[in-house]
């Protein structure tokens, strides 16, 4: 499949959310820690995947704002999870010159996943090859709402005026607003929706939703993605004829 793809027209910024670990766990007859574990392998693959395929960005929908309401059990092992797993693939990051970074209320994660977090960050800070962004403790509707917030403290204070206020504007004051829009969503285990993720960069992004479950995810399902994707035309609400012209 990877020869049908066309490497010139490989989406800038993918973006996925990563469903299913519990369910692949309990089709096993495991308890839901066990599909968190397993589902650390397809970050691996499809990582390493992006960037043997030459895409620029990456983002992974790792943990959400919501997720804090689950049982301590889990969180507490997602956590643990987070840390091994920077620890663990440190080394890809750099030999592969992947640039970490994370979004989303990162004050909110205990002190060990900040330090280990920040430490990677720091570290592969000047690589260029590729930008992977994990989304943790993100929630799209707060991201918008504390952008708001800033920018009325700007009218309210004078520094800028309600007309100055655009689509850039707002940009430039979340959290992702060194990222490029998203181009191509990928939710996996067959859920259709976005579940607070992104809703303002996804504005004109390609959605593509599979069966698989997370854990099952791997380098072919990632292609068979961008292959969808690349079938699709992208009008930005022009017509046809004039994306032809």
């Amino acid at each position: 499949m990877k020869s049908e793809l066309n490497l010139d027209k490989m989406p800038a910024h993918v973006a996925i959310i990563m469903d299913g670990n519990g369910r692949w766990a309990s089709t096993k007859g495991k308890n839901r820690l066990f599909g968190h574990k397993n589902g650390v392998q397809a970050v691996r693959a499809v990582v390493e995947e992006s960037v043997r395929l030459g895409i620029k960005h990456l983002t992974l929908y790792a943990f959400s704002s919501e997720n804090w309401q689950r049982p301590k059990e889990e969180i507490g092992t997602l956590m643990r999870l987070l840390v091994q797993s920077l620890r663990s693939e440190f080394e890809k990051l750099l030999n592969n010159n992947i640039k970490l970074q994370a979004v989303g209320e990162i004050d909110e994660l205990p002190q060990s996943v900040q330090d280990e977090l920040f430490h990677v960050i720091n570290k592969t800070a000047n690589n260029s090859n590729m930008t992977l962004t994990l989304a943790l403790s993100y929630g799209a509707r707060q991201e918008i709402t504390s952008a708001v917030k800033k920018l009325g403290e700007l009218v309210k204070n004078n520094l800028i005026s309600p007309d100055d206020i655009d689509d850039s504007t707002i940009n430039k004051h979340l959290c992702t607003h060194k990222l490029p829009d998203v181009d191509l969503l990928i939710r996996t285990s067959g859920e259709q929706r976005v579940s607070n993720f992104l809703l303002w960069q996804i504005a004109y992004a390609e959605l593509y939703f599979t069966n698989v479950f997370w854990p099952d995810f791997r380098e072919q399902n990632l292609q068979a993605a961008l292959l969808e994707y690349q079938k699709r035309e992208r009008r930005f609400g022009k017509t046809s004829a004039q994306i032809n012209a």
